[in-house]
């Protein structure tokens, strides 16, 4: 099934996102070590937090627009429905 380029560009973002959290958690962690190792892991865990949010914010937009094709696709059925029995 061909993709139209709000998904594809959603796509796109989901894994580019996935990909700065694992090297961005990465880059947090060897920032902070030279304050010490909980602080390191503080900060990393609260980047990656962060950071799943924004993901889990990115997937609900895909969801959304699942939601409003599916919508669509009902009312469309619906107004078939209608226009038959007012027939």
């Amino acid at each position: 099934m061909q993709k139209d380029i709000y998904q594809r560009i959603i796509s796109f973002l989901l894994g580019a996102s996935w990909a700065i959290v694992l090297f961005g958690a990465l880059f947090i962690f060897k920032i902070f070590i030279a304050f010490g190792i909980a602080i390191a892991l503080f900060a990393t865990l609260l980047f990656a937090i962060i950071s799943l949010f924004l993901i889990l914010l990115l997937d609900s937009f895909e969801v959304r627009k699942c939601t409003l094709e599916e919508s669509k696709k009902q009312t469309e059925l619906l107004e078939k429905i209608y226009a038959k029995e007012c027939e």
